[in-house]
């Protein structure tokens, strides 16, 4: 699948260790044979793109869009091009505040790539069990995140293992904090969907943001 970026992928970033094979959660076009950096900067106090994605070279790989009418309860996740890749949306009326994501603008169970719920109702930490969609029985989770959102030091992992294929880390600037931007990085490792990553960096945003009353 050819993609219209010509920064696309991502640069390489340095080593980790190489699953061996890809894991494809969105497609396979988001899985590189090496690990990738990713910068995010989340703009505060802002309703347009508050939500941007960058390579380490500056150049855009995804920006999120919120919808104006059900502003709290869906996000947009679109490449650099501005071509939905998933849609995530709240699913209402649930304890443990799950979120679900849908392939491209759809909200259609047809649709449906995976499901994030936290892991407990009341918890002081992050901690986020991820199911794909054909892990209906959700017994055991696909994925799980933990770790500090608010020290932006979440670590995601395959299953209920150890084994990480994520890890976020905090990237302090005197001008990230005078202009108002939260600055992030975000390694994701070899062979990793890393639009998957970002989707799920988006979710543990509006879970903390519900949890904090924003």
């Amino acid at each position: 699948m050819a993609y219209p970026n010509p920064h696309y992928p991502p640069q390489p970033t340095t080593s980790a260790p190489m699953p061996a094979l890809p894991t494809t959660v969105i497609g396979p076009q988001f899985c590189a044979p090496y690990p990738v950096d990713l910068a995010v900067v989340m703009k505060v106090m802002t309703l347009a793109d508050n939500f941007v994605v960058t390579d380490v070279n500056g150049n855009v790989v995804f920006k999120v869009k919120g919808s104006l009418m059900t502003l709290r309860d869906r996000r947009v996740l679109i490449d650099a091009a501005g071509q939905p890749i998933v849609t995530l949306r709240r699913k209402m009326m649930t304890a443990h505040d799950r979120w679900q994501a849908f392939r491209g603008e759809s909200t259609e169970a047809k649709d449906l790539i995976f499901s994030v719920k936290r892991s407990s109702f009341i918890q002081f930490k992050s901690k986020l069990d991820v199911f794909l969609a054909n892990n209906t029985r959700e017994d055991v989770c696909d994925f799980k995140v933990k770790g500090s959102w608010l020290e932006r030091s979440c670590v995601v992992y395959a299953g209920e293992t150890n084994n990480i294929v994520a890890q976020m880390h905090k990237k302090h600037t005197v001008q990230s904090i005078l202009i108002g931007k939260d600055h992030f990085m975000v390694t994701i490792y070899p062979n990793i969907d890393y639009a998957f990553i970002v989707a799920l960096v988006v979710i543990l945003d509006e879970i903390n943001d519900d949890a904090a009353g924003r």
